[in-house]
């Protein structure tokens, strides 16, 4: 066992050099796993300072939101929070209960009789901007998520194919040369192992990145959630 972990052939693996010293679609494989690695870890990064972001800023803003007692001043605090998506909610809710109040505002002039609340109606234009900006905003939470399950549930089998078809030739290679001899088909079987490697290191971090921002974004959706539901009854509570 020590002559066979001390033998150069162990010594001089580099993995690099197998990966790309393939060849057909054994290298072909090797190069789309690469590329998958780099993607995984540059959305990875991406994504990570995009949900950091929209946290932080989504705090900012919940506590100004309770902390202030005109909508006005709140709206102006919102627009400067761009990455947060339940400033985004108030946004949306702001412009759409401004647009009723202006047409209350506009009836009311016309008849004359009614007060600003009977003209209101319900708050049902409200609910839905509100349901149309959570929806847009998790559509951009989520973006690039997509890649990162592509990734984790795709790359094995990618990895997997290459590995066969590199086993595949090995064993062409022996049935050619009527030879078995271990410094024949090593090279190639190492090779075509290294795509089981290869797909296995794109494979684990997309799916351990892909789960963690789920779990951000359930939460994060969760918070969105109820504070739709809590401006919903502060509006109809003062306007309705």
């Amino acid at each position: 066992m020590a002559s066979l972990l001390a033998s150069p052939l162990l010594g001089e693996i580099d993995v690099i050099h197998l990966m790309y010293g393939a060849k057909g679609i054994v290298l072909g494989v090797s190069i789309i796993l690469t590329i998958f690695m780099v993607l995984t870890v540059f959305v990875s990064f991406y994504k990570l300072i995009h949900v950091s972001m929209a946290q932080a800023q989504s705090v900012t803003f919940l506590d100004k939101f309770w902390d202030s007692k005109r909508l006005d001043d709140i709206y102006r605090v919102a627009e400067q929070l761009k990455y947060s998506p339940i400033a985004a909610m108030f946004r949306a809710g702001y412009i759409e209960l401004s647009k009723v109040k202006k047409a209350a505002a506009a009836a009311q002039q016309m008849t004359g009789d009614q007060s600003m609340h009977e003209k209101l109606g319900d708050a049902g234009n409200i609910e839905r901007a509100l349901a149309r900006a959570r929806t847009s905003e998790q559509t951009k939470l989520e973006s690039l998520l997509p890649f990162l399950a592509t990734t984790g549930s795709a790359a094995p089998f990618v990895g997997l194919f290459g590995t066969v078809w590199g086993i595949i030739e090995a064993f062409t290679a022996i049935a050619a040369t009527g030879s078995a001899d271990l410094a024949v088909v090593s090279g190639p079987i190492a090779e075509a192992l290294i795509a089981t490697a290869a797909s296995l290191a794109s494979a684990v971090p997309a799916l351990i990145m892909y789960n963690y921002f789920q779990r951000r974004l359930k939460v994060l959706g969760a918070e969105m959630q109820n504070f739709g539901n809590d401006f919903t009854n502060i509006v109809k509570r003062h306007f309705f």
